[in-house]
């Protein structure tokens, strides 16, 4: 059998992830390749260290990427400090709290959950709690569960971290890039993202980072591959070879370059590319953005009459969760949605599965163009499928959204 020539079809991507990818960053993927220790190739590496201090907002040392996906950034972070039997605390409020657990107890730990009703999250105190009660040596929780559209405050969690001696583990997928993520002011100890959220990078890395807290544990679990070092030998060796932090932060480290496993070559220039694209952007700028579109699309919804679901303090400013109307099956909604107008928004996970769809604004999706497009396209397809809705309203709303904006940047 022959194929013909690789044609996809342009869409427009409004999940919480993956999102579109900025054509920078399509045309820095198509960089020819070079050596991974090419002198060129390690000082791109070294550049992507400096962009990634900067989008984590962080003095740390270690801030690189981890080829994969974004769970491979969570998972070698966690199977590199957690040792048989250590106290893990995971507070879960939807999906992804439950993978961290998943993968703390993979790991041997002695695994604590609490868990809160998915649409809601914790106060600061319960946590507190927790910690007091059980003394964890690490505590991992989500920042924001794209599952529920829910965002949880961190700051005063890591802050009771760092006075208890545990280390605070964060998962930034969804929100690093494009909502307010400060590593070293909310002492957070390690913390990860991914390439294909607010970064609008195709999915293929997570970029990490970590503090000498962390370090100290990876030195002293250290154990170098028999093909790299002989001599090598650890009873605590870190129980994957492939995410081993010990051994790959020796590759990010000039002056070593321990030959560990090769770097994916051209997500590596993708990636840096995004990054550059945050920084010409400003990390203020592009929060505002992202907060900006996020309110527009809100706003159109309301007017429409569709009912959301956990539209209150707590809302991650980059997903939206609209309430399935009853009677309408919302995965032929969102077929739809795609088929007529090219357009993909998600559906959920859990005890949302089937009852609510999720618009994200995130990275290269997030802008004015695709919230309109979004509202008018998912209007008719309501419409379409029976559901009474404020018809004209939505846009207009979102555009008046847009305005008031426009006239309060003026003013000011």
């Amino acid at each position: 059998m022959t194929y013909t020539d690789l044609t996809t079809p342009l869409r427009t991507i409004m999940t919480p992830g993956p999102v579109e990818a900025d054509p920078r960053v399509l045309r820095a993927l198509s960089t020819p390749v070079i050596g991974q220790f090419d002198p060129e190739f390690l000082n791109i590496m070294d550049e992507t260290v400096d962009l990634l201090r900067y989008l984590f907002q962080t003095e740390n040392r270690r801030a690189f990427p981890i080829n994969g996906t974004s769970r491979s950034g969570i998972e070698a972070v966690l199977c590199s400090i957690i040792e048989p039997g250590d106290k893990v605390l995971v507070p879960i409020y939807g999906r992804f709290g439950y993978l961290i657990a998943e993968i703390a107890s993979r790991c041997d730990a002695e695994v604590h959950t609490m868990e809160k009703a998915w649409g809601e999250v914790f106060a600061p105190e319960e946590v507190k709690a927790k910690i007091k009660a059980i003394n964890p040596k690490i505590v991992a929780i989500v920042h924001g569960e794209t599952s529920t559209g829910q965002m949880q405050p961190l700051k005063e969690i890591g802050a009771f971290c760092r006075e208890n001696g545990s280390l605070f583990v964060v998962d930034g997928v969804a929100t690093i890039g494009g909502v307010e993520f400060k590593t070293d002011e909310w002492n957070i100890d390690a913390a990860i993202t991914g390439t294909q959220k607010c970064l609008a990078v195709p999915s293929g890395m997570a970029p990490i980072t970590y503090n000498e807290r962390v370090e100290n544990i990876l030195l002293e679990r250290k154990k170098i591959e028999r093909g790299l070092s002989p001599d090598s030998e650890n009873s605590r060796q870190i129980q994957s070879n492939y995410l081993d932090l010990s051994q790959i932060q020796d590759y990010w480290t000039s002056g070593n370059r321990l030959n560990h496993h090769t770097l994916a070559t051209s997500m590596l220039y993708g990636l840096r590319e995004g990054l550059r694209i945050i920084q010409e952007e400003g990390l203020e700028a592009r929060i505002k953005r992202h907060h900006l579109h996020g309110k527009a699309l809100v706003a159109g919804l309301e007017a429409m009459g569709v009912e959301l679901r956990g539209n209150g303090e707590h809302k991650m400013p980059v997903v939206t969760l609209i309430n399935a109307p009853e009677d309408v099956d919302e995965a032929n909604v969102r077929s739809t949605l795609l088929n007529e107008f090219g357009i993909e928004i998600a559906g959920s996970f859990g005890p949302f599965k089937g009852r609510v769809m999720r618009i994200g604004n995130m990275g290269n999706s997030c802008r004015k163009t695709n919230i309109l497009h979004t509202l008018g396209a998912f209007e008719a397809v309501m419409i379409q499928h029976g559901v009474t809705v404020n018809r004209g309203e939505a846009v207009q709303a979102a555009l008046g959204t847009y305005a008031a904006e426009e006239k309060a940047a003026v003013k000011s």
